[in-house]
């Protein structure tokens, strides 16, 4: 369905401002049967890791709200919300969300879960990356010969991967053998399989797909490679059409016991660790981010 329509549909269905404060007020019971749509704009790493597969039927069947997820880069996702097209957000590069929270696009963001960043690379690993004791000495490895795959597409993993480049003082343009895909994590590991390089990747994707993958964990570990991840609603405030019920209500649910403790054993039994730990309740101070 086009936007235009999507979003008209959006304000036919919205109940009055009395109805929702009333049903807002009253959360000792849970949502109820809240029904709508609810457009939710997250990363790539929640879909590609299968959490969101987990997460969203749960949801739907508490409160009725039809969950449409858009997986695309933090810095797309964030766009989304800027253009008033998602009625929520699920991202991971707390700086680049905190400049969309001062515009004014995003409210009521809640911490959710973190899981951390690594390297992978070819199992032969040519540059010797094992052996390297800090992020920056893995880098600056990489940085004399490459390959080195990059997602290059605003994403909170790119912007992770930008950051750790500049903290090193090396210009990543500079890299040789270094690709951009423009993709999302799933794709981007794919192409670094296929090249033998290496990559920056959230634990959580490259646990769900290395079954699939050649790659290896080379480089882990760094207190400043942990991912955070928050979830923020769309402010109605600045974009009409705006699910607010629905997209309160998942913010709720996201940060429930029974939604963090789903998260806490989420690809447990199948790769034999969590790929995220939950959080809720917890500053990003706490978490060091």
């Amino acid at each position: 369905m086009p936007f235009a329509t999507r979003r008209l549909a959006v304000v036919l269905v919205l109940v009055p401002a009395v109805v929702l404060a009333a049903c807002l007020g009253d959360g000792d019971d849970g949502p109820g049967d809240i029904g709508g749509n609810l457009l939710l704009a997250t990363t790539t790493s929640t879909e590609d890791s299968g959490l969101l597969e987990e997460l969203t039927p749960i949801f739907e069947d508490q409160t009725g709200v039809n969950v449409r997820v858009i997986g695309v880069g933090t810095g797309a996702a964030l766009e989304m919300a800027a253009t008033g097209d998602a009625d929520a957000v699920l991202a991971h590069a707390p700086a680049l969300e905190q400049e969309y929270i001062d515009k004014g696009h995003l409210v009521e963001t809640q911490l959710v879960m973190y899981n951390d960043f690594v390297i992978v690379g070819p199992p032969a690993d040519p540059r010797d990356i094992a052996a390297t004791t800090s992020i920056g000495d893995a880098l600056k490895t990489i940085a004399a010969d490459g390959p080195f795959v990059s997602r290059g597409d605003g994403s909170g993993t790119h912007a992770m991967e930008l950051d750790l480049w500049a903290d090193v003082g090396i210009d990543p343009t500079a890299v040789p053998l270094r690709d951009e895909t423009g993709q999302g994590m799933g794709a981007t590991l794919n192409v670094a399989d296929q090249k033998r390089a290496y990559a920056l990747a959230d634990r959580g994707t490259f646990l769900a797909l290395r079954h699939n993958l050649e790659l290896e964990i080379l480089f882990e570990g760094d207190a400043s490679l942990r991912n955070i991840y928050h979830v923020h609603a769309v402010n109605p405030d600045r974009h009409d059409g705006v699910q607010v019920e629905q997209a309160t209500a998942w913010l709720e649910f996201l940060v429930s016991d029974e939604a963090q403790a789903l998260i806490e054993t989420f690809g447990t039994e199948e790769f034999g660790e969590p790929l995220f730990t939950p959080a809720a309740g917890q500053t990003l101070e706490e978490l060091g981010g």
